[in-house]
């Protein structure tokens, strides 16, 4: 009678647990750890642990574990435990508890079987946080929680070391930029690759001035706080200067009221310039609308009534593009076209003369004015780029030359540093290279950077 009690009892205290979700049967992971990630904000951790015994598959093809389930608890400052300190899993003082409840605790994240570490990246810096993991499986029973050895405190890092490259490579552009700027400003020659579009001006203005028409400039939609919009009152500046010179008739409808008032005090600046006050006519730039296609109308209006013998379109432009390219063609103008929005780029080099591609929109300004400031800018980003196409050449030569010659640990090493330091974020000289170089032991780490971001990426989702 007392033995049958004693089963009827072990078996109700079996089916409590059960109910809980706390099957002691599961096994459970072991050597959990939670260390901060360097280099950040003090938004993540990364925990990782030993997977369980049983996680492996079975003899029927099925798995017993499901995935692990990761909780986490606030250390109170006022318990005085300090980062590094021993919790519950080796002292007894602080930890989840014996008596933890699954059920009512939701985990901070989960992640499938064979996993065996995850990115936490909803914790607060300066804050210290204990990390527990349980092994689930599919009926919905857990194992024992296994609990981090140690605390963590998520710290705020003012200098991330994985982008001194990066900050290496910036500094070397700017000071490339600082030196051609003094250098144009006492009086050297910097060279700058002629535009087509820019040299058409004198052209199409000429050509207006001969059969009597207009020019017709038109600034894009955009406001003058769009970098194209400033770039384009930079040409019309240019070609303010020309149509005085030439004795040409201006007109630049505007989709912005700070845009004509910008473009008026411009030409206004160029014909004086020319001495041609009395040729400046503030009338002849003038506001259309803000709606999109009603401005598209009007232009299409003046240049079908006016018949202008020159086009341009300088700044950012949307679907209008095409339609004011194409009335002008029409009418027999000659059309020089300049944005850097990418999307409209190919009807105006379909319907125009001359077209500015994105970056020469840009320089157009150092182009025309000759500043030696803008000149030196230019200069300076262009030795930039060719740094960065030599890094990407020499990251695809190394790239082609460790899989041709994969015996060659050199090649590797330098394939590697330029993939994951130069143009990655593992720092100037990254430890775990170091020692795989000292100790040979490169094709395990190989192996180990090409498995580990996988890895993160599932455990983070």
């Amino acid at each position: 009678m007392t033995r049958a009690l004693v089963l009827l009892l072990a078996l109700l205290a079996t089916l409590s647990a059960s109910a809980r979700g706390q099957a002691v049967t599961l096994a459970g992971p072991t050597n959990v750890t939670a260390a901060d990630v360097p280099d950040d904000i003090g938004g993540q951790v990364m925990v990782k642990w030993s997977l369980s015994p049983e996680d492996r598959p079975a003899a029927d093809g099925s798995h017993p574990i499901s995935g692990y389930a990761i909780y986490r608890m606030v250390v109170p400052t006022a318990a005085g435990l300090e980062s590094g300190a021993e919790t519950a899993a080796g002292s007894g003082e602080l930890g989840f508890g014996d008596d933890f409840d699954y059920e009512a605790n939701q985990p901070v994240g989960t992640v499938p079987y064979s996993v065996s570490q995850f990115l936490d990246e909803n914790v607060e810096a300066g804050v210290t946080y204990l990390y527990g993991i349980a092994a689930t499986a599919s009926d919905g029973s857990y194992s024992p929680l296994a609990e981090a050895v140690a605390p963590v405190t998520a710290e705020l890092e003012y200098i991330n070391q994985g982008k001194l490259w990066f900050f290496i490579i910036m500094m070397l552009i700017s000071i490339v930029i600082v030196y051609f700027v003094f250098y144009a400003k006492r009086g050297g020659a910097i060279k700058v690759r002629p535009i087509a579009g820019l040299e058409a001006v004198s052209e199409a203005v000429g050509r207006s001035t001969e059969m009597g028409k207009p020019v017709l400039f038109v600034p894009g939609i955009l406001d003058i706080n769009d970098i194209q919009t400033v770039a384009g009152i930079t040409v019309l500046s240019n070609v303010a200067r020309t149509a005085a010179q030439y004795d040409a008739e201006l007109k630049v409808p505007t989709a912005r009221s700070l845009v004509m008032t910008t473009a008026r005090e411009t030409v206004e600046a160029a014909y004086l310039g020319e001495g041609r006050p009395d040729a400046y006519n503030e009338d002849n730039i003038y506001y259309l609308t803000d709606e999109q296609f009603g401005y598209t109308a009007g232009v299409q209006g003046v240049m079908v009534r006016e018949k202008p013998a020159a086009c341009f379109y300088m700044g950012a432009f949307y679907a209008e593009s095409l339609i004011l390219a194409e009335t002008a063609n029409s009418i027999g103008a000659i059309q020089v076209a300049g944005t850097a929005m990418p999307s409209q780029l190919p009807f105006f080099v379909a319907a125009c003369d001359y077209t500015l591609i994105g970056e020469e929109f840009f320089a157009a300004s150092a182009y025309l004015s000759n500043d030696p400031e803008q000149l030196g800018s230019l200069k300076g980003q262009d030795v930039g780029k060719v740094v960065a196409a030599l890094l990407l050449v020499l990251g695809c030569l190394l790239a082609t030359l460790a899989a041709v010659i994969p015996d060659s640990k050199a090649i590797r090493v330098a394939d590697l540093y330029i993939t994951n330091n130069v143009l990655g974020e593992d720092g100037l000289v990254p430890d775990e290279l170091k020692v795989a170089v000292i100790d040979g032991d490169l094709d395990q780490m190989m192996e180990a950077d090409q498995d580990a971001q996988p890895a993160i990426d599932e455990g983070g989702n």
